[in-house]
């Protein structure tokens, strides 16, 4: 294939100077004229003729200068900023053809397009732009329902996208059980985002391995413990039986036992061996068994095997396993100096093993930091070497340290440690297991370390003391984890944080989803000078249409995707916004019901738009199947 032409040598060919990319800003955006371009909501007045000399001095500025967007001449095909070009010539710019373009003038009143087709080129040229967008936009809430009845008919009709709308369909709030349960054998993307218990139930039973794959390898679907079940019995492959195992139980299904008793007679014994909810009736034949592995594997579960098992392993003939013995006994007795020397990694010993005073007194004075950082955080160490490492020189070494559990505030409040309290931090595990305790997060609330408090916040309910507390914490993320997760935290807290935050991967919808958010009295901020306040507004059970229309015209734009997001937006000012410069406004407001039908058709039918179209909830039932039908022959003739 050969290879397409740089962006900047074709305009040069075409006669034209290249001056500066510019990105939409507040400019009529270059989506929008590709719709225009390929006859999709093109607002009357439009003149489909020979582009001639006259077009484009009207398209140019005194200096002769205008806006460029040449399709799919950008990474990845992203032709969505323009080129700022000037063309000192008095002729006509060698534009036109292969591959297409849209061009704006410099004061966004002059659009010029030529989009080759299947019937040839496509020419566009429109005046007073900005007028007869908001014409067109007026002119199309005035649908009948037979003019609705007829639009929807005729789709889907071509060009069709069936690929992009199979990718979005799952996602459309409208889409009923059935046609998710049909799409299944089309696409099984949307399972990432599906929370349907006929659906998921459809999909642990399908007979495509992909589907079922899909399902196990996403976080979002809560499966029950008898579609893990079922689920992990349907796959052929031994070891995804038991990755799948494992990851039903990191997700908190319970497993039955008869299921171990397969999984543990299958070719991946071994790995099913290591499974945490493994039954402890077979931890006797797993000690006994002839692999080392399995006999290896039993020694995780040390305080479950009887003495006679016990040493039985420590005494085994093979090295793995011995070794294996030897850490989990000298997790309660204190490991010689010798047994370490003779390990052949002595990293796990270091990390959780008992180690005999000697030894411990050795490696606490060890000249390699990292080995006395490891050190810092084995729970088994004794209170004088935690004392001395607390002193270490390294403030590695004192900041691993200041984090164990078995210091006093009043301790951990004495060592020197670094923390930055810009880096990402996750929840400590063992403050994570006391989030049940009123009195230890009583305790740990008022720690001296933001990591401990920021761990604190997580707990999903907490004393309200203890709430009243970290919602006062000079660390905003202490506040910010309040707010993500604990059901308890207060109103005006939760304000707070909206004002800088607005929701994580993690936790998308916190902290103004939190039940506790305000509501009532909201409609103060709708002058607000913040924006981001302003977006509050139309939170307020006594918001208006009228203030939907006023935020819909908002300066800033995190402030008009909010209004393209409510039910509300008239359909005119829908229509309108599909023309925003922000592509994130433009996506949010095309999935709005509201659009009229004739809009929503064409959006369909547009490949930039198809995928997020297809979400729309406004999409009649029998369209969404017919276009399923569609898509999926098309993924069957592929």
């Amino acid at each position: 294939m050969q290879r397409r032409e740089r962006l900047h040598d074709l305009l040069t060919r075409a006669g034209l100077t290249v001056i500066e990319e510019v990105r939409p800003g507040n400019l009529f955006p270059p989506e929008a004229g590709w719709r225009i371009a390929r006859g999709i909501a093109t607002p009357d007045g439009a003149a489909p003729q020979e582009l001639d000399a006259a077009w484009w001095r009207r398209l140019s500025d005194a200096d002769g200068e205008f806006l460029v967007a040449v399709h799919r001449h950008r990474i990845g095909g992203n032709d969505a900023w323009w080129t700022r070009v000037r063309h000192a010539g008095s002729g006509v710019p060698e534009l036109t053809g292969d591959p297409g373009f849209v061009a704006l003038s410099p004061d966004g009143q002059v659009l010029l397009a030529a989009v080759p087709g299947t019937d040839g080129t496509r020419v566009t040229a429109l005046d007073r732009l900005p007028e007869r967008l908001e014409e067109a936009a007026a002119a199309a809430v005035h649908e009948t329902q037979a003019e609705r009845a007829e639009v929807w008919a005729a789709v889907p009709g071509r060009p069709a996208w069936p690929l992009h709308w199979t990718e979005g369909l799952g996602f459309n709030p409208a889409a009923t059980d059935e046609l998710l349960i049909r799409l299944l054998d089309v696409d099984e993307g949307f399972l990432h985002g599906c929370d349907r218990p006929t659906v998921l139930d459809a999909a642990v039973a399908h007979p495509d391995p992909r589907v079922r794959s899909t399902l196990a390898d996403t976080f979002r679907p809560k499966l029950t413990p008898d579609q893990w079940t079922h689920l992990i019995r349907a796959e052929p492959s031994p070891a995804r039986r038991v990755l799948w195992a494992e990851r039903a139980r990191a997700r908190g299904a319970a497993l039955p036992e008869v299921l171990y008793d397969d999984l543990l007679t299958g070719p991946s014994r071994a790995q099913a061996a290591q499974l945490p909810g493994l039954p402890a009736r077979h931890l006797p034949g797993l000690a006994s068994d002839a692999d080392p592995w399995l006999r290896a594997a039993a020694c995780a579960r040390w305080e479950e095997l009887a003495t006679a098992l016990r040493e039985r392993l420590l005494a085994d003939a093979d090295n793995t396993v011995r070794t294996a013995a030897l850490l989990a006994h000298h997790t309660g007795a204190p490991m010689p100096a010798e047994v370490f020397a003779a390990l052949p990694d002595p990293q796990r010993a270091i990390e959780q093993c008992r180690l005999a005073p000697e030894l411990e007194a050795e490696l606490v004075r060890d000249a390699d930091a990292n080995v006395r950082r490891t050190l810092a955080a084995n729970p088994a160490l004794s209170a004088h070497s935690v004392a001395i490492l607390a002193q270490d020189p390294h403030d590695d070494v004192r900041s691993e340290v200041a984090l164990r559990p078995d210091l006093t505030e009043k301790q951990r409040a004495a060592i020197r440690h670094d923390f930055d309290p810009t880096l990402m931090s996750h929840t400590l595990p063992w403050v994570e297991d006391l989030h049940g305790d009123a009195d230890a997060m009583r305790r740990l609330a008022a720690s001296s370390h933001p990591l401990i408090r920021r761990s604190v916040a997580r707990a999903r309910h907490l004393p309200p003391d203890v709430v009243a507390r970290l919602a006062q914490d000079g660390d905003r993320v202490v506040r910010l984890f309040l707010a993500e997760s604990c059901e308890d935290a207060p109103a005006d807290m939760l304000l707070e944080v909206w004002r800088w935050w607005d929701g994580s991967f993690s936790h998308p919808g916190r902290p103004r989803s939190h039940p506790n958010f305000p509501r009532s009295g909201l409609l103060r901020y709708a002058t607000d000078p913040s924006g981001r306040m302003r977006r509050l507004a139309l939170d307020d059970p006594q918001s208006t249409p009228a203030h939907v229309a006023r935020l819909a015209r908002d300066p800033e734009a995190e402030v008009r995707r909010r209004a393209a997001e409510d039910p509300r937006l008239s359909p005119a000012d829908a229509v309108r916004l599909l023309n925003d410069p922000e592509a994130h406004i433009r996506d949010t407001v095309i999935r709005n019901p509201r659009l009229p039908a004739r809009v929503l058709a064409g959006l369909l039918h547009d490949r930039d738009t198809a995928n997020t179209a297809v979400t729309n909830p406004a999409t009649p039932l029998p369209v969404l199947h017919r276009i399923l039908n569609t898509a999926a022959t098309a993924t069957a003739t592929r």
